[in-house]
């Protein structure tokens, strides 16, 4: 959006620019028949002459002083509309980007879904094929995710087998 605020910087300094041009223009063509008429008056009445040059100068400057207060003032509202535009580009680009986020995250997580279920369905096969049963291959995962209780699990039977042996052999 810097892009708009320069253009509009530049339009308007090309308007001033060509205003004041035009008032340049306008003064020397506006001033030959006045000179003429002053050489001329020289000799019949020299000071009404003048004096109406100089009116119209005063007014000319005067009404090309006006034009570029307006274009100041449009600038003003150009650069103003700019700066809006830009805010709302940079709001719009915020909730785009959180947009994209908020997207890539479930197809993250969809990813991830479908994984797990890919390999739920090749563990299956695997068990089709090696002739695993659903409890062997149940006891195999549970095995995997958890061998501390597998292994507390094996130690609690073995102490109770253990027990059951003493006092067997005490018994007889």
């Amino acid at each position: 959006m810097g892009k708009l605020k320069t253009w509009q910087e530049q339009l308007q300094e090309m308007v001033d620019n060509g205003i004041s041009a035009a008032e340049e223009a306008q003064k020397n063509l506006s001033a030959k028949p006045f000179d003429y008429a002053e050489k001329l008056e020289a000799d019949v009445r020299e000071y009404s002459v003048k004096s109406l040059h100089k009116r119209y100068s005063d007014l000319s400057s005067t009404l090309f002083n006006q034009l570029r207060s307006v274009n100041n003032r449009v600038g003003g509202y150009a650069g103003n509309l700019v700066s809006k535009l830009e805010k709302e580009a940079v709001e719009q680009a915020d909730t785009v980007s959180e947009a994209a986020e908020d997207a890539g995250q479930e197809a993250s997580r969809t990813a991830k879904s479908a994984g797990q279920e890919v390999s739920q369905t090749a563990q299956s096969a695997k068990k089709a094929v090696t002739g695993e049963t659903s409890e062997s291959s149940s006891t195999a995962k549970t095995a995997k995710s958890a061998p501390t209780a597998k292994s507390s699990t094996a130690k609690t039977q073995a102490s109770t087998a253990k027990s059951e042996d003493e006092s067997s052999s005490t018994s007889a």
